[in-house]
């Protein structure tokens, strides 16, 4: 791929640092309602790389394509962990800092130094049995995430065959957080409570402190479970792959899967969603639904509305230019996925004729450090959209898709509801009676762990939902 280089009037003289550039706040309102208009500010003042204030905190954000894989594919040059940032070294970050609780996790997405390549290693040997679709363990979890997809279905056509819902919270956030309570192998309804604790974190609400006080101790009560009797599950094969973790380090290993997987998969199938309902290709992938149509409308969606818009810091190993400014050793380097598509070196190519494939896109991360668990992700959401097209005999926004309502934080950005009017195809669907969950003959404990959802917290919760919009 060949790049045109653009001049840029910003150049600063090399003793100008960070701290002396009066970095503008970057999570403002018009970055909640239209961040591409801050990026594009940001990159007419800048260039393709912007000093930024994250909620008091400067930092560099990388707009540009180039520098964004730059970044991505040198590890050496631009390493993470947070022994390498400066100026919390020096005392300069604020203890009650808001982005620090998500950063202060050493889990495989955080984490630097030696340690890291293990542990990575060890990642991608504990989900390759899931991730391998020839795979018992990868054709056992498609059968239960499409299962999950029709317990989710059914229960919100209790409100009638034809009606209106909101497919975000009835479908698109529950359905990876289930699929990743059956990755971790929880026992019974406990995953839906530390499930909806997981929600709670995520929407960073006043009871987010002590859900996650909560979730860190399921975490670890599970990890001390599976040390003890391992199964055949991702936390087991992540120790037998690394069996000098910890209990506190496996079960940090597990909060950032189970985070990682919940929030960035919803937003994924919601935004897929609306793609097939509102696209210009929508009637090609309604009416074929094959798994490599559903497959490049995802990878448009995350090329236009990557779900993971900012990845987590990186830091300069030394003193270097990056775009139009030199990035002192020891400086936070935010890169943004969203700015860098949108970046008009790289996305005035992505013209219908393009040759350029649309698996450009950097919604996994390039480089050594792309995300473990993306073909994962990807499998789920992929079987969440075909059962959605498969169950429902008509779907459409009962919203114009311009006035959705968008949440954005640091790090995602997705839709805050998905707003649609249905119509089910063929009857509407009896649920299960408690004591008489349909499952597979001879599947007893798979009979438990449904039963024991009925009467969890997430299940009163969506099913209260349901009262609420009928």
């Amino acid at each position: 791929m060949e790049f045109h280089v653009v001049d840029h009037d910003h150049t600063t003289p090399d003793d100008t640092r960070l701290e002396d550039l009066d970095p503008q706040p970057l999570l403002t309102r018009d970055y909640e309602i239209r961040p591409a208009l801050v990026y594009e500010r940001l990159r007419d003042r800048h260039g393709p790389v912007a000093p930024v204030d994250l909620l008091g905190v400067p930092a560099w954000l990388v707009l540009g394509y180039r520098e964004s894989l730059q970044v991505l594919q040198d590890d050496d040059a631009w390493p993470k962990g947070l022994e390498n940032w400066r100026a919390r070294t020096e005392g300069r970050v604020p203890a009650d800092w808001p982005l620090a609780p998500s950063l202060e996790v050493n889990h495989v997405l955080i984490q630097g130094g030696e340690g890291y390549r293990d542990l990575r290693t060890a990642w991608d040997a504990a989900l390759r049995p899931f991730q391998d679709p020839r795979h018992p363990l990868a054709k056992r979890l498609r059968t239960a995430v499409t299962g999950y997809a029709d317990e989710l279905i059914t229960l919100l056509a209790q409100g009638g065959g034809s009606g209106h819902a909101d497919l975000s919270a009835q479908f698109s956030r529950p359905l990876p957080l289930m699929a990743a309570s059956h990755l971790l192998g929880f026992p019974g309804s406990q995953g839906d409570e530390a499930l909806m604790d997981m929600w709670r974190i995520l929407d960073a609400g006043p009871d987010a402190g002590p859900a996650l006080e909560r979730l860190l101790v399921t975490l670890t009560d599970l990890a001390a479970a599976k040390i003890e009797k391992p199964g055949d599950d991702f936390p087991s094969h992540l120790l037998a792959a690394h069996p000098d973790l910890s209990v506190d380090e496996l079960a940090r290993e597990l909060f950032m899967l189970l985070g990682m997987t919940s929030d960035h998969v919803g937003i994924l199938i919601s935004n897929t969603v609306v793609e097939v309902i509102c696209g210009d290709s929508a009637g090609g992938v309604r009416t074929t639904l094959s798994a490599g149509m559903v497959r490049e409308t995802m990878n448009r969606v995350v090329m236009r509305k990557p779900p993971l818009v900012n990845f987590v810091p990186r830091f300069a190993a030394e003193d270097t230019t990056l775009g139009d400014y030199v990035v002192r050793a020891g400086d936070p380097v935010w890169v943004s996925a969203a700015a860098a598509h949108a970046d008009p070196l790289f996305a005035g190519q992505m013209t219908p004729d393009s040759n350029i494939s649309s698996r450009a896109h950097l919604a996994w991360g390039a480089g050594k450090r792309q995300c473990p668990a993306r073909e994962l992700a990807s499998t789920i959401a992929m079987a969440g959209v075909s059962r959605v097209f498969e169950r429902f005999a008509h779907l459409e926004l009962a919203l114009p898709v311009d006035q959705l309502p968008w949440r954005s934080s640091p790090f995602m950005r997705g839709l805050r509801s998905l707003p649609v009017r249905y119509e089910l195809a063929g009857p509407v669907p009896r649920p299960a009676p408690r004591t008489e969950i349909a499952v597979p003959s001879g599947d007893a404990p798979q009979a438990a762990e449904h039963s024991a959802r009925r009467r969890s917290s997430l299940w009163r919760y969506l099913a209260g939902l349901i009262r609420s919009n009928n």
